[in-house]
């Protein structure tokens, strides 16, 4: 080992991925113990690392070369010792004049004066935080003034940012290429609109507001009733965006991006109200280089008094023609009952027809009651279905499990709470040798030796999962507390 070329070894190294097998090869030698901090490039700090200044000192001092740190103290209890404090990250941005990608998560300790650091690294371009409460929009504005190159910008449960001087600044001055804004109570969709000439050089966006949020939303302080305007911003480069838990109103905040994007490759729409069909149906007509679509959808009240979804069959008919490359598609119902089918507005000929026009890979149905066996033979013709999850589809039956292991090419099947199916469908499943791995989750009729055999790959379980969790939804938000 000791007479190996300097570059073959730093290859094997770097082969080596797991962080247990790369502390046990420093244990071999000293060459080795120093080919590897030399070119270990990502580090990851957390409970069980000794936060002092002297010990953070030595071991960013030993990995001169990271260009990625993570910190999380994700699950932290006091028992697990002290947290990073500001300290800590001024001996990481002294030690460290590669380091380009810094992800914070949970840490309770570190705020504006300890971001302000960061500002040392010149070479920043990626900023993740995650649930940061002392960190306010002062320090959000230090790094995005300092950190010319920064392109992608989370922040998720950041509680104590109240303002958007760093977003107008990053707008005029910046290249943000991503951002990602969740769950932070300072920020509206209508602040958002401030970001100005930045929304032309952004390519990935994701804005999620989760709670009682159709009860909080607030007006738009720049709009006058009677007065028709649209927002003079251009989003030509956005690829993939995501809108979750918002109110939308015709020409206010948001909802002009579904009004701009021409690029689209990916679009998450979930449980947005005041969706109009007439916008999306012109932007799947822009949006040909859709690939990746994910509809949550609830029934509102209409002007006829009926609740129902806002898209129906029209949606899909302009997007299996506009969308020739559309690969994965998502739709997911709640609070849809079985009872009334005209709630969702779709049809399960509609989204057959979809599927059958376009080369669809991935498919998952949720909540989809009005579909049933026959739509299962729909898709059994399908000939690039690989994927199929099937969730609260309380509509298909053993006879749709018969029909669907027809289907060409499927190889992953995934069954969530489908209580009309029982091991007697498995069997077919089984039968037919096709599938790679197959995942069964709380489907009361389904047993442990039923899908035994069923797949090469099985992952099963008895317990019924929370609605939340089936329909990603996020309705009562959990009171969080400080570590």
């Amino acid at each position: 080992m000791e007479d190996l070329p300097e570059p073959l070894l730093a290859d094997i190294i770097e082969r080596i991925t797991v962080s247990s097998d790369l502390n046990s090869l420093c244990l071999v030698s000293k060459r080795l113990c120093a080919t590897e901090a030399e070119h270990r490039g990502a580090i990851r700090v957390g409970c069980g690392v000794d936060p002092t200044t002297e010990a953070l000192t030595s071991l960013f001092s030993r990995f001169s070369n990271l260009w990625k740190v993570e910190i999380s103290y994700s699950g932290w209890t006091p028992s697990h010792g002290d947290q990073v404090n500001n300290e800590g990250i001024l001996v990481l941005s002294h030690h460290c004049p590669l380091l380009s990608d810094v992800t914070l998560s949970f840490c309770a300790h570190i705020d504006d004066a300890g971001l302000s650091y960061l500002a040392y690294c010149k070479k920043l371009r990626s900023l993740r935080l995650s649930f940061a409460p002392a960190i306010t929009s002062t320090g959000i504005f230090r790094v995005a003034v300092s950190c010319c190159y920064l392109s992608v910008l989370h922040l998720v449960d950041c509680i104590a940012i109240e303002s958007v001087e760093w977003l107008e600044y990053l707008g005029r001055y910046g290249s943000l290429r991503e951002l990602v804004l969740k769950d932070c109570d300072g920020i509206s969709q209508y602040d958002l609109l401030k970001f100005g000439p930045g929304w032309g050089k952004l390519q990935r966006f994701d804005f999620e507001i989760n709670g009682t949020y159709w009860l909080s939303e607030r007006p738009d302080p720049s709009y006058v009733v009677g007065y028709p305007y649209s927002y003079d911003i251009c989003c030509d480069n956005l690829k993939d965006l995501r809108l979750a838990h918002i109110v939308t109103k015709p020409e206010i905040g948001l909802r002009f991006l579904l009004g701009k994007c021409k690029a689209l490759e990916t679009l998450y729409l979930e449980y947005v109200i005041g969706l109009n069909e007439d916008e999306m149906i012109a932007l799947f007509q822009r949006c040909c280089n859709l690939k990746t679509i994910s509809l949550r959808l609830m029934p509102l009240r209409c002007e006829d008094h009926w609740f129902k979804t806002a898209l129906t069959d029209d949606s899909l008919e302009v997007l299996a023609l506009s969308c020739p490359m559309l690969q994965v598609v998502e739709l997911t119902f709640t609070f849809c009952e079985p009872s009334y089918p005209t709630e969702i507005g779709f049809t399960q000929k509609g989204i057959v027809t979809l599927i059958q026009s376009c080369p669809i890979r991935a498919l998952v149905l949720n909540g989809a009651s009005i579909f049933d066996d026959e739509g299962m033979k729909g898709l059994s013709s399908t000939q690039f279905l690989e994927k199929l999850e099937l969730v609260d589809c309380c509509s298909i039956t053993d006879t749709g499990m018969y029909l669907i292991a027809q289907a060409p090419c499927l190889s992953h099947l995934t069954l969530r709470k489908c209580g009309s199916v029982t091991d007697d469908g498995l069997a077919a499943l089984a039968r037919s040798q096709k599938l790679e791995s197959l995942t069964v989750i709380g489907c009361r009729w389904i047993s442990q030796e039923g899908v035994h055999g069923a797949a090469k790959s099985v992952c099963y379980s008895s317990e019924i999962e929370s609605h939340d969790s089936l329909k990603g939804m996020n309705v009562y938000r959990k009171i969080r507390q400080s570590p």
